[in-house]
């Protein structure tokens, strides 16, 4: 009987998972691409896998869903101050809050479940014909780091690349989403620069064509404080929370390199392959499928952009042994020796030596995806496969890292059991586990990549952690809490899933076992604010749940739209399920 009932429980728990984490649609489907239209028109009865085509679920934080919803942000704030009654006030520019645009409970600036669309009665200047040149006025950033932009009085919000709110460019419209109020246009040129803009900072002459930096005509406070937003706007947009759930946002924590940070490129060319032609060996052309020929990556390190032109001349070299097109990996790695060693006197060829008070590091890069990569963070060492995932910052993990030590511990409790161990699910190389191993008395790390986890028991050997206090398991995630059996009021988690966050079956078995404290990690700070929505919505009948205690974001990408997110949430008891209820769910301040 009493397995019964907890099997009951446990589907009743993930129903009420799934009303949270599957429901978050924004209710449009994505334009159709050419081909899909084409293949409409062409009448007859359609193939059956085309007729039940069902949408993706748009819940996964990915570019187009976030950019949607800043979209229909702007959209409801313009309508709003179209719509003010003093008929002498000018329109207000400026970026609205979530409760200035009276956000529905998905975030999207929806009003009863659909975007306010324009009256019948109304009358619309025809929009611009594709592949027309028109000028536009930006009006602020969106969380993809693409401008919103307004041309004349038209509705419509035109996103373009490239620009900062306050400049006025030509752009070239490439297509419109009359549904959801945005086009898509290509930057041209900057007609009147904004207060933000200054081109002097550029230090890439592919800036503006190549796809991968977005910033680098903004300082560098301007970045970090536009990344704060994104992790605010995240919040509000995602999580599903009423707003005085969400702490306030901390202000960002920078890199020391603005440039020449990133340890791994991956520059490629295409195939089929013309021996007589050297083919484009580069990076993604923005708003293409083309690659860019690219000679030099400015934000590589220094080692990664001599890799970068070595490997070029060997690709154009070797061209007749290549079939097809392919991916070039450009990785640093550091050797670390002694300044008293004789080597350190010596540079050998294609290396960078950088020499500080006590050591001399040799810095090379592997090109092998087969092969070892070995970093330092302060003084602790990891090896790692070469084309395996490790942070490619490493001027900020110092930093970084430390923050996690100095908040992986709850508030001091006179009541509550000393925390002694950690749980680092989605460990990868070990990077949470061994540098906080020194504080638990036991600390497992789970991947499920069985090459990582052998990477993982390198790492601690080399930092002298023995498996007593630092063990790691090859399983998958979700299975995490079948094999650690450590007190639940005597453990921290830390979490760092992939771009997509954790599933449904993983929060499920984290909201189970209940952990005191969780860390969670993200690169896409999207489905993070999903995930810890549903954390904080917990349990109430079964008396769990979770309250932020802090969010912050670190910049491990300057010049570009992307910001890492670190959440710290502590358990709550929750003594009346009707109330927290209430309090989780009641509607978003208008």
């Amino acid at each position: 009987m009493l397995q019964t009932s907890k099997r009951i429980f446990l589907t009743l728990n993930r129903t009420q998972l799934r009303k949270h984490v599957g429901t978050m649609d924004f209710g449009q489907s994505k334009p159709q691409n050419p081909q899909e239209r084409k293949r409409q028109s062409q009448g007859g009865r359609p193939a059956k896998r085309q007729r039940i085509r069902k949408e993706k679920p748009v819940n996964e934080g990915s570019h187009d869903e976030v950019l949607l919803a800043d979209v229909r942000a702007l959209f409801a704030a313009q309508k709003l101050a179209d719509t003010a009654p003093t008929s002498n006030s000018k329109i207000d520019t400026t970026p609205a809050t979530t409760s200035e645009t009276s956000l529905s409970q998905n975030g999207t600036g929806e009003q009863n479940g659909s975007v306010e669309k324009r009256s019948e009665e109304e009358t619309e200047d025809p929009l611009p014909t594709p592949f027309t040149e028109i000028e536009v006025k930006v009006l602020e950033l969106s969380s993809t780091g693409d401008g919103l932009a307004k041309h004349g009085d038209s509705d419509q919000i035109y996103v373009v690349p490239f620009t900062a709110p306050g400049d006025i460019v030509k752009v070239k419209v490439i297509r419109h989403n009359e549904k959801d109020h945005y086009s898509l246009a290509d930057f041209v040129s900057v007609v009147t620069p904004g207060p933000l803009r200054d081109d002097s900072r550029i230090n890439c002459k592919y800036f503006s064509t190549c796809g991968g930096c977005q910033f680098q005509m903004m300082d560098y406070p301007t970045q970090l404080a536009h990344k704060r937003k994104i992790v605010e706007k995240a919040y509000k947009n995602f999580s599903q929370l009423p707003l005085e759930l969400v702490p306030v946002i901390k202000d960002t924590i920078g890199s020391p390199l603005q440039y020449g940070y990133r340890t791994k490129l991956t520059p490629h060319f295409d195939g089929p392959l013309v021996v007589e032609s050297v083919p484009e060996i580069g990076f993604i052309k923005k708003g293409t499928r083309q690659t860019l020929d690219i000679e030099d990556c400015p934000i590589g390190t220094d080692v990664v952009r001599l890799g970068m032109g070595v490997e070029r001349t060997k690709v154009i070299e070797n061209l007749a042994s290549y079939s097809k097109g392919a991916t070039i990996l450009l990785r640093e790695s550091t050797e670390r020796i002694p300044n008293d060693d004789p080597r350190a006197s010596e540079t050998p060829p294609n290396t960078i030596k950088v020499k500080s008070d006590k050591h001399t590091d040799l810095k090379t890069c592997v090109t092998d995806n087969n092969g070892t990569s070995t970093e330092y963070i302060d003084d602790f060492v990891f090896t790692n496969t070469a084309g395996a995932f490790f942070q490619n910052n490493n001027s900020i993990l110092p930093v970084f890292t430390q923050y996690i030590r100095d908040h992986i511990m709850p508030p001091p409790s006179e009541t509550a059991p000393k925390i002694k161990n950690l749980i680092d699910a989605y460990s990868g190389s070990g990077l949470f586990t061994i540098t906080l191993a020194s504080l638990f008395d036991s600390s497992t790390g789970i991947d499920v990549a069985a090459s990582s986890i052998i990477s993982a028991r390198e790492n601690a050997r080399l930092n002298n952690l023995p498996p007593s206090q630092c063990t790691f398991i090859a399983a998958d995630a979700n299975k995490l809490f079948e094999q650690v059996t450590y007190p639940k009021d005597e453990t921290v988690v830390v979490l760092d899933p992939p771009r997509k966050g954790c599933d449904m079956d993983f929060l499920t078995q984290l909201l189970d076992f209940g952990p005191r404290r969780v860390v969670y990690v993200s690169c896409n700070v999207h489905t993070q604010a999903r995930d810890v929505g549903v954390l904080v919505r917990g349990f109430p009948q079964q008396g769990i749940a979770y309250e932020i205690e802090s969010l912050v974001g670190f910049d491990f990408f300057p010049q570009t739209g992307h910001v890492e997110g670190v959440a710290v949430l502590n358990r709550i008891d929750v003594t009346d399920p009707e109330v927290h209820i209430k309090r989780v769910d009641k509607p978003k301040a208008n």
